[in-house]
């Protein structure tokens, strides 16, 4: 019987099933990693960061569409993840509670990441979120340009997550938000071409559904300008990819290159092919997405603009549904709203962040913000949720 089918067959409270995900993680990576107990041997006074440098950076990458233990950290799921585990969980604070108590849909999930608050539109509306953001909060404090803030991201709504709908902030307060798909399917379209489908698939939850274009996306032409990136070259290197994830992930290198913003945010979406039912692509996506995170964490460390002085998050936008569960659907989907859809983790890798350390102590997705607050010298007034101590 593994671990899943034993926690529900004798589940207790939502509370008790989170805490075993949890501690499941805990002593898994604790056997491979031998990993410090961070919050069981400070529980009185919570393991810190150390000194963070004066310039700091941070990197955020979610992934949208999270993936099971069973897949992942369960010994069956070892192999899909080994730049993870070998490489970056062993230089970080890991967290193995994070909970999402909001609606389970992509775009509002990560705005909910974004903002520090649950937010409550439909998932599939193109909306702002209605509370302030991150990059609201770090542009508008600490006064910086709007070349210092960044989004790269799937394009099935994301185009307005860079700045909200709030009086007090929203439109001109923002982040640039990159949606490299639909730059690429502009490209392709200005030259005649109709193919790289399996680079262009924009939504796999609800394929009719396309957002307006509106917010502070960046058009074909302003990002030839802004990554003094011609079209031709673009579409020249896209054709050499095998997915999305993959030009996202290029286009980031990009902007780290040309503008070294100090706030980017990455946004992977490999992993939801998950929703077609094909179980070999969810498990490709998971590879994926390791291999590209520790791309993602070695093109820091290598480039000056950001070795030293950069943290670097880690962490999926919640999980999915277990093959236990009557009113889910197993790896597909993420519909129940049970604890192994709403628990997932993070990772958090950097100058002043402790490594090798586990903390298996609950934290909850709107801790984000004012954490990214913490670190980078802005205070999130009006975000619901706490600055992780471990972090800040």
């Amino acid at each position: 019987m593994n671990f899943y089918r034993s926690l529900l067959n004798g589940a207790g409270s939502p509370r008790e099933m989170t805490q075993a995900v949890g501690t499941h993680r805990r002593d898994f990576l604790r056997s491979i990693t031998g990993a410090t107990a961070g919050a069981a041997l400070f529980s009185l006074a919570p393991l810190r960061a150390l000194a963070l440098p004066r310039t700091r950076k941070v990197v955020v990458v979610t992934f949208g569409g999270g993936a099971r233990d069973e897949e992942t950290f369960m010994p069956e799921g070892q192999e899909n993840i080994p730049h993870l585990l070998n490489e970056l969980i062993p230089q970080s604070t890991f967290f193995t509670q994070v909970v999402n108590r909001g609606i389970l849909g992509h775009y509002v999930a990560t705005a909910s990441l974004a903002t520090g608050v649950y937010e409550t539109f439909n998932n599939f509306a193109a909306v702002p979120p209605d509370n302030p953001t991150v990059f609201e909060y770090f542009r508008r404090e600490l006064k910086r340009p709007a070349s210092d803030a960044w989004v790269v991201a799937p394009s099935n709504g994301f185009n307005r997550i860079g700045e909200s709908d709030h009086r007090g902030y929203g439109r001109g307060l923002g982040a640039g938000v990159i949606l490299p798909k639909r730059l690429l399917a502009a490209a392709l379209s200005s030259a005649g071409e109709g193919q790289y489908e399996h680079l262009l698939r924009d939504n796999y939850e609800t394929p009719l559904y396309t957002p307006e274009l509106s917010g502070n996306e960046i058009e074909l032409r302003q990002m030839a300008e802004i990554l003094k990136l011609s079209v031709s070259d673009f579409t020249a290197h896209a054709r050499s990819l095998a997915s999305p994830d993959e030009l996202s992930v290029y286009i980031a290198r990009q902007l780290m290159r040309q503008l070294a913003p100090s706030l980017l945010w990455i946004t992977l979406h490999d992993i939801d092919i998950a929703h077609s039912g094909a179980y070999s692509l969810y498990i490709e996506g998971i590879q994926r997405s390791d291999r590209l995170c520790a791309e993602i964490w070695n093109t820091i460390q290598s480039d000056p603009e950001y070795a030293g002085k950069t943290t670097l998050f880690i962490l999926p936008d919640f999980g999915r549904d277990s093959d236990n569960d009557a009113g889910g659907n197993g790896f597909q989907h993420h519909r129940t709203g049970d604890p192994l859809s709403r628990t997932t983790w993070m990772m958090v890798l950097g100058p002043g962040i402790r490594q090798n350390v586990v903390i298996d102590r609950a934290v909850e997705s709107v801790d984000l913000v004012p954490t990214l607050g913490s670190v980078l010298g802005f205070s999130a007034q009006l975000s619901h949720g706490n600055p992780i101590s471990e972090v800040s």
